[in-house]
């Protein structure tokens, strides 16, 4: 139970790491809360400091959610603690206790958890999601199609019910989360995706 509390505490403060924020002032003296969407993940970032900046600042983020997964698989010893651990570092991402509880919408960090625990799920949802955002620009629009995936595909692999709890958390969550864009989205309004430089 204490390696759990553990990973789970790990998992949060991992989630509320603000790469985009850390990275943006330091390397690209940018601070991305002042500029574009003002949110602090990859989409702003691509738009604003340019592609190095939005794929490196994606990575970490990914790399936030795996790694949390993998503690709670690890050091909660079950797949029930993976997903958990998962959620905390998405929740720690979205509202980050370095940032008075605000953050980003989750989207690389919930793709790190599905793909420390669902690698199948994760190459289906990345490859629709990279063609939806290639073929539209829609970077909002392959994130909400990629969550609602994700429980669906988790039903037609048949996996265990804890991941498919993790996958209506997640797509609920996500998608709440771009309630804005689905909104611009409808009204044909929503920024196609396009690097600074």
């Amino acid at each position: 139970m204490l390696d759990f509390v553990v990973a789970a505490a790990i998992s949060y403060l991992l989630g509320s790491i603000p790469n985009g924020l850390i990275l943006g002032k330091a390397i690209w003296g940018v601070d991305l809360r002042q500029h574009g969407s003002k949110n602090i993940g990859a989409t702003n970032a691509w738009r604003t400091i340019g592609k190095a900046g939005g794929i490196s600042i994606f990575a970490l983020d990914f790399l936030k959610g795996a790694v949390s997964a993998y503690l709670g698989l690890h050091l909660g010893g079950s797949e029930l603690a993976g997903v958990l651990c998962g959620i905390l570092a998405i929740a720690g991402h979205s509202w980050s206790v370095f940032l008075s509880f605000k953050g980003g919408k989750g989207v690389a960090t919930g793709l790190g958890v599905i793909a420390a625990l669902m690698p199948m799920v994760t190459l289906i949802v990345f490859a629709v999601w990279f063609a939806i955002v290639y073929f539209t620009g829609y970077v909002s629009l392959g994130s909400i199609v990629g969550a609602a995936l994700v429980p669906i595909l988790t039903l037609f692999f048949g996996l265990h019910t804890e991941f498919l709890i993790l996958g209506l958390i997640a797509a609920v969550f996500i998608i709440y989360r771009h309630k804005s864009n689905i909104e611009r989205l409808l009204k044909g309004t929503e920024s196609k995706i396009k690097a600074a430089r």
